[in-house]
């Protein structure tokens, strides 16, 4: 008997905006979706990374999530930090840009 092939869904919503904070365990995100939906997580960098590569390395996670599942082009902007060590940013979608039907990956 075949399996069923899987279908490429979205993990959650449009990306809206992102926390980034350090632990002592590494660095963690929060995504709020631009539906409302939330999605945690650890960011896959060494515990050691400093914040600039922190930044950088959520913003091409945000930016590859909004590409590879909701076909769109998204720009991250960094807020001025309100506590060391925590950051947010807002994502929006690039300009002229449409969010892909659902059938996108199938």
């Amino acid at each position: 008997m075949a399996g069923r092939q899987r279908e490429k869904r979205p993990p959650s919503g449009l990306p809206g905006e992102i926390v980034l904070f350090a632990t002592p365990e590494g660095w963690r995100h929060g995504l709020l979706t631009v539906e409302g939906g939330m999605l945690c997580g650890r960011l896959d960098v060494p515990i050691g990374t400093g914040p600039p590569e922190a930044r950088a390395a959520a913003a091409d996670m945000v930016t590859r999530l909004a590409r590879e599942f909701h076909g769109t082009e998204v720009e991250v902007t960094w807020d001025p930090p309100r506590k060391p060590w925590s950051w947010t940013a807002r994502i929006t979608r690039v300009a002229g840009e449409d969010i892909a039907s659902p059938d996108v990956g199938r």
